[in-house]
C-alpha cells in the first residue's frame, strides 16, 4: 500500500464566502460563494477573462482578497501566507526546474519542508510510481516530452501531501490526444488519493469528463454549480446552455399559460407545444435544443420544415446543418444505429423534439422550465 494514500485524512474542505477581487474599477471576482467538499474534484470553468484563474490564485495565496473569506475546513486562510496554506499547485507552464533531474524536481518541496533525508527517496519514488515515470528519475526536463513534464509537475505537487491540490489549466499546452490521456491519469490519481482538487479550465469537454462538480463562471460571477450531467441537461440560464456543448436557441412566445403554469408556446419557426413551467409567465421566451434532442422526420412528417445545408459524418452519428423555413440554421444529430443512410445536402426534413427535454428561458435568460 502506497503511503501517499494517507492523503484522504489530510484533505480539506474549502468554503468560499462572498469573495471579491478588484483591479481599480474592474471587478475580476464579484461576490462569489461556493463550497467544495473534502475529496471532491471541483472545476472552475468559463471563458478567458471570466475570473476563474484569479479565484484560484486567491485560494493559493498568490492574489490578495479584497472582500469575503476563504476557509480550509473551519479556518479562515485570508491572511495566511501562500507557502503555509497546505496546498499543492500544478501550473499551466509546468514550472519545473530545467537544471534539476526529475528526482530532484520532485524532491524539492520535501527538502524545503525539512523532511528527513532518509524519508525523501521513498516518498519521491512513490510519487513517481503513481504518475508512472519512475524510470525517468535521472532525466532532465529537456529530455522529456510535454506529457512527461506534466507528470513531473503533478508528482511534485502530490509528494508533499497537500490538503488541497490546485491545477491551473495544466493540459492546455498538450496536443489533443495527450490531453485526453493526461486527464484520465489525473482523474484516476485524484480518486485514488481522495485529495480535494480545484481545477481551472476553459475546455468544456475536459471539465465534463473529469469533474465531480463544475462551477460555471462568467464576468466574475458564478452562473451555476452542479454535476456535469445536470449542467448539460438542465442549464439554469441561457449563458450556461450556450457555453456548455452546442445549443440551438429558438425564439417563441407563450400564447397562453394556465393557473398551474402549463404554458402553450408557439415558436417563430411555427411549431407549437405545451410544457409545465416553474411559474406563470407571458410574452417572449426562447428555448434551447441540443442537436441530439432533435428528431429528424421525413418532409411530410410532424415538425418544423427544413432543408439539409451541410452534413458531417462522424462514425457513430451524422451532424446536420438544417435551414428552417424562417431562415434560421440549426444543428441536428442522427445516430447511425438508428438509420441506414446519411441524408445528403438538399434533403428535405421536418424537425421535432420532446418538449419535456428542452430548456425554456424567459427574456433575461433565466430558466423557467420546471
Amino acid at each position: 500500500m502506497l503511503s501517499l494514500k494517507g492523503l484522504n485524512k489530510l484533505s480539506h474542505s474549502v468554503k468560499i464566502c462572498n469573495v471579491i477581487k478588484k483591479y481599480d474599477d474592474f471587478i475580476a471576482v464579484n461576490d462569489i460563494s461556493c463550497e467544495i467538499k473534502q475529496g471532491e474534484f471541483f472545476t472552475l470553468l468559463g471563458p478567458s477573462g471570466c475570473g476563474k484563474t484569479t479565484l484560484l490564485r486567491m485560494i493559493a495565496g498568490f492574489n490578495s482578497i479584497d472582500g469575503g473569506k476563504i476557509y480550509f475546513d473551519d479556518k479562515v486562510i485570508n491572511d495566511i501566507e501562500a507557502y503555509k496554506r497546505d496546498i499543492g499547485m500544478v501550473f499551466q507552464n509546468y514550472a519545473i526546474f530545467p537544471h534539476m533531474t526529475v528526482f530532484d524536481n520532485v524532491a524539492y518541496g520535501l527538502k524545503a519542508r525539512k523532511v528527513p533525508k532518509d524519508q525523501i527517496k521513498p516518498k519521491v519514488m512513490e510519487a513517481l510510481e503513481l504518475v508512472q515515470i519512475s524510470n525517468l528519475k535521472d532525466r532532465k526536463p529537456s529530455e522529456l516530452s510535454g506529457g512527461q513534464q506534466q507528470r513531473v509537475a503533478l508528482a511534485r505537487a502530490i509528494v508533499i501531501k497537500p490538503g488541497v491540490l490546485l491545477m491551473d489549466e495544466p493540459l492546455s499546452n498538450l496536443d489533443a490526444k495527450l490531453r485526453v490521456q493526461m486527464r484520465t491519469i489525473i482523474r484516476k490519481l485524484q480518486k485514488e488519493l481522495n485529495i480535494t482538487t480545484i481545477y481551472v479550465t476553459h475546455d468544456q469537454e475536459e471539465a465534463l469528463a473529469i469533474s465531480d462538480r463544475i462551477a460555471i463562471i462568467n464576468s466574475g460571477r458564478i452562473m451555476q454549480v452542479d454535476t456535469p450531467a445536470t449542467i448539460y441537461k438542465k442549464p439554469q440560464n441561457s449563458f450556461v446552455a450556450g457555453f456548455i456543448g452546442t445549443s440551438n436557441f429558438m425564439e417563441g412566445k407563450v400564447e397562453q399559460c394556465s393557473p398551474d403554469a402549463t404554458a402553450h408556446i408557439r415558436l417563430d419557426a411555427g411549431l407549437e407545444f405545451s410544457v409545465k413551467l416553474k411559474k406563470r409567465i407571458e410574452g417572449p421566451v426562447k428555448i434551447s435544443v441540443r442537436p441530439e434532442q432533435f428528431l429528424i422526420n421525413d418532409p411530410d412528417g410532424q415538425g418544423i420544415p427544413g432543408e439539409i445545408q451541410m452534413y458531417t459524418f462522424l462514425g457513430d452519428f451524422a451532424n446536420y446543418e438544417v435551414k428552417l423555413a424562417d431562415g434560421q440554421v440549426v444543428e441536428a444529430n442522427e445516430y447511425t444505429k438508428d438509420i441506414d443512410f446519411v441524408r445528403d445536402i438538399g434533403h428535405k426534413v421536418c424537425l421535432h423534439f420532446n418538449p419535456e427535454r428542452v430548456s425554456v428561458f424567459n427574456e433575461d435568460g433565466t430558466e423557467v422550465f420546471s
